[in-house]
């Protein structure tokens, strides 16, 4: 059956896939379309499969919080090159990601990459869908939510990092910059807990055995190490928890008293750093 460029420009218009890959995929079915579209649909599945090691470096991080302040949700969708990130198709495929985050209430990346698109197919379909006409790995890397009194999200100029601060005793105020420049504090200073009660068993006793062997290595004595090691965890616990890391703004105070001055017992309940590379 001979193949016409009417015939490829209706399949590319259809599935978005290159004019050569259509033609192809045309030439095999015979003409017939739903059939060829099943070709290219496993032309991204073939790619998913065999680039699935492959490392995903860039990307874009997207954010969204409701109408209401309460509910932040912040999503990750990685490639392996930075042209692809920069790809209209890419773009719109991220967007298409967050919309599907911020319409499922589960926290499951499983379930978000299971959410039903308008065609009826799955938002999984649609990723492997672009991996056959872009030829890299795309995957969905990260897929946060944050529930608080007031959520605040912050996105970085370079779209590869996101931030979700869950507020809360705000006092009814509006503390949406304040919330940015703690979501910019927690972008630039990486804590990894809110406050040293979030801090995991195993990383508290690796900081006590790093701090025992810098002491010993200084030659203190053994009966020191303890003491020693105890002082050397609440600076961890100063430069690693954000509540208790100085504020870059304002090296004066605590993340803690900052947000106490704005309004008395006003804290962060949570957070979520998502970067990609």
């Amino acid at each position: 059956m001979a193949i016409t460029a009417q015939d490829v420009n209706r399949l590319r218009q259809e599935t978005g896939a290159g004019m050569m890959d259509c033609k192809k995929a045309l030439t095999e079915a015979n003409g017939d379309f739903e059939n060829a579209k099943d070709i290219l649909r496993k032309q991204g599945q073939k790619i998913a499969s065999k680039r699935a090691d492959n490392a995903t470096s860039e990307g874009a991080v997207l954010t969204n919080v409701n109408a209401d302040g309460t509910v932040g949700k912040v999503v990750a969708l990685a490639c392996e090159t930075e042209p692809v990130s920069k790809v209209e198709d890419f773009k719109n495929l991220a967007q298409t990601v967050l919309a599907a985050a911020v319409a499922n209430t589960s926290g499951s990346k499983e379930d978000l990459l299971a959410t039903p698109q308008a065609d009826g197919r799955s938002l999984q379909d649609h990723i492997t869908d672009l991996m056959g006409k872009i030829g890299e790995k795309i995957d969905v890397v990260s897929y946060e939510t944050v529930t608080a009194e007031k959520v605040v999200a912050y996105n970085h100029s370079n779209g590869k990092l996101g931030v979700l601060v869950g507020l809360t005793n705000t006092g009814g105020k509006d503390v949406n910059d304040l919330g940015k420049d703690v979501a910019m504090q927690i972008a630039a200073m990486r804590p990894i807990a809110v406050d040293k009660d979030g801090v995991d068993a195993n990383t508290i006793q690796r900081e006590i055995e790093i701090g025992k062997e810098q002491a010993r290595a200084e030659g203190k004595p053994e009966e020191m190490l303890e003491k020693i090691a105890q002082g050397k965890l609440n600076k961890f616990y100063k430069e690693s928890t954000l509540l208790n890391q100085e504020f870059v703004k304002d090296p004066s105070l605590t993340i803690a008293k900052l947000l106490d001055n704005t309004n008395k017992g006003m804290t962060v309940t949570e957070f979520k750093r998502v970067a990609i590379g």
